[in-house]
């Protein structure tokens, strides 16, 4: 079948099938609508913070040997990309007529910035995390509940990431009336991939017209981690059609594309996923909780079928050398899951030369992994 296969798609309920066509048809819409997207462009401005610095990085550079430039999406409002779509969803959800907003998470920043736009537009919002995720993430349970929002621990399964989507699939199907799923990554069935993807192309259209301002060229490589992929494909879309090579870094624990991952079907859509010999999902242990998800976005998916883009998977001890690399060097403590990223430029320096430039997109800030990070290190000392 490869080759032919065609990711995404719908694959869904009958109850869920008429509310995706009329979100779809609804997207479409409001697209083209200035008023949607001149309401959108200002929020994104003046209450995200964007655009957001393309970072000169220069002791990282000196590190691997070429010149590498952050994208710091860890400076938007709520610490991480994820308010870029959130913003724009949770208004389409408004323009729909909707009251109420739900979620689900794993690192606890989708949460956190759906959370902050449902507050920001007046809607009731309900964040579906795993249980697991709930422990780890401690810090952000208690923003989204500051923020007014609702979570909702999910004791099922492997309690994390996957077993989220579950439940917000079911919260959906129920109170399709008056209830969005603010879905955060380019993942779900048809629409929800493609405009997720959509909301998050503001950090690549910028990039690039950043890197040529500073370099009078493009980039030679762009890399992101990849959990379902989109801060990613924000930074990749953009450029799909320029001669930059795209490379995503997975973890170690849920290596779908670099590794393990087979076509398979989970949460409406068609994309590689871990499974075992029979077609069912297998848990994912990743060290980054926004990471640990047994698949991918279709559009990644679509990427690694026909060579578009590379992909790659960081141990645990490799990702929290990366974490400790850029605070030492540059003075950003990342996200745990931007980690993997900079530590993908430590590890593969030989697919790099003193002529590559670099555009790494820093997804997030560490704030939320610190304690996390710490216990990862006195554990391991410990064990030395």
């Amino acid at each position: 079948m490869k080759g032919k296969l065609k990711f995404g798609g719908r694959y869904v309920p009958e109850t869920l099938y008429t509310p995706l066509v009329e979100l779809e048809e609804a997207w479409e819409s409001l697209s083209r609508d200035p008023s949607f997207q001149g309401e959108l462009s200002e929020l994104l401005r003046t209450y995200a913070g964007r655009p957001t610095p393309l970072y000169p990085a220069q002791r990282l550079s000196q590190e691997v040997g070429c010149e590498v430039y952050l994208k710091r999406e860890d400076l938007c409002h709520t610490g991480s990309h994820k308010i870029n779509n959130t913003l724009g969803q949770c208004l389409l959800a408004k323009r729909m007529g909707k009251t109420r907003v739900i979620a689900e998470t794993g690192a606890g920043q989708h949460g956190v910035a759906t959370a902050t736009a449902a507050a920001l537009l007046g809607l009731e919002c309900v964040v579906y995390m795993g249980a697991e995720d709930v422990k780890r993430q401690a810090l952000n349970v208690f923003r989204m509940e500051l923020l007014g929002a609702r979570v909702v621990p999910v004791v099922a399964g492997s309690q994390t990431l996957k077993d989220a989507i579950n439940e917000a699939l079911r919260d959906w199907a129920a109170n399709l009336d008056t209830t969005h799923y603010v879905i955060g990554s380019v993942v779900g069935p048809h629409p929800f991939p493609s405009m997720v993807r959509d909301f998050q192309a503001v950090i690549g259209r910028e990039a690039r017209e950043q890197i040529l301002k500073a370099q009078g060229r493009l980039p030679t490589h762009c890399v992101a981690c990849v959990g379902g992929g989109s801060n990613a494909l924000g930074l990749f879309y953009p450029m799909e059609e320029d001669p930059v090579e795209f490379i995503g870094v997975e973890a170690a624990g849920a290596e779908t594309l670099s590794l393990r991952g087979e076509p398979g079907v989970l949460h409406g859509f068609l994309a590689h996923f871990i499974q075992d010999p029979w077609g069912q999902i297998v848990p994912t242990d990743a060290i980054a909780a926004g990471l640990d998800y047994p698949g991918v976005g279709p559009q990644h998916s679509y990427y690694r079928e026909t060579g578009r883009a590379r992909y790659f998977h960081l141990s645990p001890q490799e990702a929290l050398e990366g974490f400790a690399a850029l605070a030492r060097l540059e003075g950003i403590i990342p996200a745990l899951e931007s980690a993997h990223a900079i530590g993908w430029l430590l590890f593969h320096r030989e697919e790099l030369d003193p002529s590559s430039l670099v555009m790494v997109c820093l997804s997030g800030r560490g704030d939320k992994d610190v304690s996390l990070v710490k216990g990862f290190l006195e554990k391991s000392n410990g064990q030395g």
